[in-house]
């Protein structure tokens, strides 16, 4: 488990800024979640995302779903174009609520949002490849936030969102959603477990996030 101690105050800062708990549900805008693919054996693999709402950019093209060949270093052949990828991408607006539990995470001042993300990332069992490109991506959006509240949504709500049908099936998946606000000042949540995560066989990696700061 993070010792979040370095990450959260434990003073409690006026409820609205909490307000979207369990009561609440925001517009789920999901910003560029990306799918590596790690098989055993270089293998056909079919990818679609079952999203519960419109996807409006995906790279390669999305068309019916990918089919592509992946290998065991990450590398992926989509088979429509040819080409080589790095991973899969896609973005969307979700047509139903989604809820966030903003009584749970980690408070982070904007200058700490790099070394905590580095930490937070490893220990949930991305590489140093996968937490740099997400680093790399979600930094510049977080560090001039004064304080940052940030909520990692669990498996379970994001595959109840995005249900991912992978042919053939993985031996294990992790998928990393990262939820933030903006916030002026400190204030207490419960810190949330990070579950280390085991790859065995045919290994599934995705991270995306939304800016829930409206």
């Amino acid at each position: 488990m993070v010792a979040a101690s370095a990450f959260y105050a434990g003073r409690v800062y006026e409820a609205s800024l909490l307000s979207n708990d369990s009561e609440h549900a925001d517009e789920n805008l999901p910003k560029k979640p990306i799918i590596y693919l790690y098989p055993s054996k270089e293998t056909d693999v079919s990818v679609k995302v079952l999203y519960k709402g419109d996807l409006t950019h995906t790279y390669p093209e999305y068309g019916n779903g990918w089919k592509v060949r992946a290998y065991p270093d990450g590398k992926i052949l989509n088979a429509v174009d040819g080409k080589e990828y790095s991973y899969l991408f896609w973005e969307g607006v979700s047509k139903k609520p989604v809820v966030y539990d903003w009584s749970k995470g980690f408070v982070v001042e904007g200058k700490d949002v790099r070394e905590f993300l580095q930490k937070v990332l490893s220990e949930k069992g991305l590489t140093p490849k996968e937490y740099n490109e997400f680093i790399v991506y979600w930094y510049p959006k977080l560090k001039d936030n004064t304080y940052n509240l940030i909520h990692f949504a669990s498996q379970e709500e994001y595959d109840d969102n995005a249900p991912l049908v992978i042919e053939p099936q993985p031996q294990s998946v992790l998928r990393i959603f990262m939820a933030y606000k903006s916030l002026p000042e400190q204030v207490f949540v419960t810190p949330q477990e990070i579950v280390p995560f085991e790859r065995k066989g045919f290994t599934v990696v995705e991270w995306g996030g939304d800016d829930a700061s409206y």
